[in-house]
């Protein structure tokens, strides 16, 4: 079954955590994102990173082909009081004229696109000196920790699912702006803990690709109750302190294709 998140959109809003304060901080921090930029959030989904910069004074395009997740996202930003504007379609086949943004980013979504070709359109959609932020917030599995668990569980469940024992780290993405020809390529890294009760714990798993993006209702329905039975068993305290890691890799545009 082909993964689809907007099967899983009420669950990716309640229980998924957000990009972190201390990531947009540090956007506005080394100047990579400035107040009245305009803005490009590829792969937007429910807004976490578009919300985030339009309440630091951005104007903000919201990008996306799930209507379901751009749904939430729109309620979220209602609640929040901004406004981010939306357009559905694939990134691969989006239309936007060149030299449209100053900044374009994509929060958990890069390895979803074709993506040689959206760091091209990227690069012609930037206007030159134009920043392209692409960033990360993973779970970090440990040797007998909670996210290894997890993940094992998963993969019980789900043997075909990949996205597992990972780092947090993506090098390969270095491989794809340098080709497209961006410049000045910056990586930048830091991990912290986030609390999570039981319920939003499975929750958030079953908003991932390994479970309710992918699953039928049945295996997972079946799956959370598995989970619940081992978070019983041996993560009995709450909230729960789950390491995550933030990855960053900023680069620049360097002037219009000719």
């Amino acid at each position: 079954m082909a993964t689809d998140f907007g099967r899983t959109a009420g669950d990716y809003t309640r229980h998924r955590a957000g990009f972190p304060e201390a990531f947009f901080e540090r956007l506005l921090a080394d100047g990579s994102v400035r107040k009245g930029d305009a803005v490009l959030d590829l792969g937007t989904g429910t807004g976490s990173v578009a919300r985030g910069l339009a309440l630091r004074g951005c104007e903000v395009t919201g990008l996306d082909h799930s209507a379901p997740l751009l749904a939430q996202a729109a309620e979220l930003d209602r609640a929040a009081g901004v406004v981010v504007k939306q357009v559905r379609a694939r990134v691969e086949n989006a239309d936007f004229a060149p030299a449209s943004f100053d900044v374009i980013t994509a929060g958990q979504c890069w390895h979803w696109f074709d993506r040689p070709r959206s760091a091209a359109l990227a690069r012609t959609w930037l206007r030159p000196g134009g920043r392209l932020l692409i960033a990360h917030f993973d779970w970090v599995p440990l040797n007998g920790n909670l996210v290894q668990d997890t993940e094992r569980l998963i993969l019980a469940c789900n043997p075909g699912w990949t996205m597992h024992s990972g780092s947090g780290l993506y090098p390969a993405w270095l491989k794809d702006v340098a080709e497209a020809g961006f410049t000045d390529l910056r990586t930048w890294s830091f991990d912290l803990d986030v609390s999570y009760s039981h319920a939003d714990w499975r929750g958030r798993i079953r908003a991932s690709a390994g479970i309710g993006a992918t699953l039928d209702e049945t295996r997972a329905q079946r799956f959370d109750a598995e989970l619940a039975d081992l978070l019983a068993a041996h993560h009995a305290a709450e909230p729960m302190a789950v390491p995550h890691r933030v990855w960053t890799l900023a680069a620049i545009a360097p002037g219009l294709l000719g």
